[in-house]
């Protein structure tokens, strides 16, 4: 345990230069005292870590100190290179960097863990784009990446229906998300998400712009996601579902937190084993394709319009059964 805390102690220093013993008891979840303990063990061990007094002061390597990546165990080191993602990397021109970084990282390795690459790249694959579409990065996704590295401003010819619009933004990062790349960009003071594949051209500014410390990519992606689906949703409709019927409608909605909410506020089975739930949906065409493959685990209560479309829906197939032989087709 005391080993691969000084291992990331260690690796802190080299990453960030000067960091406090505040600071290194924070990332590291131990005391301030237990960080003076490690320090002075790395340094009987030869390593030279030093301190800066001083208000702007920390604990430091001395002169580019680097070590060997010889702390990793073989599991750390197979998911470092899980972690490369070519094929996205390679989308945003990163392809080369990539490669070379793997090839330092394989010569910082121990003799006995360089099949790391090999193991995990015959083991896992990544496939993003999803099936049925076509398969290659959007044209401008390498110098939007290029100016997201570099802090670049942007002008940015963007198609929106039938019409072009230009904006100027701080492109603040890149999502990936099933098989499409998306700008989150800072707009004035506020923040907005494009698609990558409808840019139709880009400008890279020579000015950079100066980065919210505050604000989280992740955070901010979820965020947006959860509204984006609950913005499509603009109907509701009232079912009563079997037990079966229940269970399949969860693969049915396109937003799986929507079916567990509906869920929570539903009332118990009723005498027939059924439950009643509100359920949001994109709109009447839309689940009434969806509900349709439910057949008769469903009920739809409201609106009188879905309502009846499933009620005749249902009458023309019983029609259809009755009055057909499946074998000639005669009526």
């Amino acid at each position: 345990m005391r080993a691969s805390r000084l291992i990331s102690l260690l690796l802190l220093l080299q990453s960030r230069e000067t960091m406090t013993a505040a600071e290194l008891a924070r990332e590291l979840e131990v005391s301030e005292r237990t960080i003076y303990r490690d320090v002075l063990a790395l340094s009987a061990a030869g390593v030279p870590v030093y301190a800066d007094r001083g208000r702007a002061g920390g604990y430091r390597l001395l002169g580019g100190y680097r070590t060997r990546l010889t702390g990793l165990t073989r599991d750390e080191a197979e998911a470092l290179f899980l972690a490369g993602l070519p094929g996205p990397a390679g989308d945003m021109g990163l392809a080369d960097a990539v490669a070379s970084a793997e090839l330092k990282v394989l010569a910082a390795l121990p003799p006995s863990l360089r099949d790391a690459p090999a193991r995990a790249g015959q083991r896992f694959h990544l496939d993003v784009p999803g099936w049925f579409r076509e398969v290659g990065p959007p044209p401008w996704l390498a110098e939007l990446a290029g100016a997201v590295w570099r802090d670049r401003t942007v002008r940015m010819r963007y198609r929106r229906g039938d019409r072009e619009v230009t904006r100027e933004l701080a492109p603040y990062g890149l999502v990936l998300k099933s098989g499409t790349w998306y700008l989150v960009g800072r707009v004035g003071e506020g923040y907005r998400t494009y698609r990558v594949d409808r840019v139709a051209g880009v400008e890279v500014g020579e000015d950079t712009f100066d980065r919210d410390d505050g604000f989280d990519l992740a955070a901010y992606w979820r965020g947006q996601a959860g509204e984006f689906l609950r913005s499509m949703l603009r109907a509701r409709v009232t079912l009563r579902l079997s037990a079966a019927g229940l269970r399949r409608l969860r693969h049915l909605v396109d937003a799986p937190f929507v079916y567990d909410e509906a869920v929570a506020a539903a009332d118990g089975p009723d005498a027939q084993g059924r439950v009643v739930l509100r359920l949001p949906v994109e709109s009447v065409e839309v689940a009434y394709a969806q509900l349709l493959t439910l057949g008769p685990e469903v009920e739809v209560f409201d609106p009188p319009e879905l309502r009846e479309l499933m009620a005749s829906a249902a009458a023309r197939t019983a029609a259809l059964y009755a009055s057909s032989d499946p074998v000639s087709g005669s009526r």
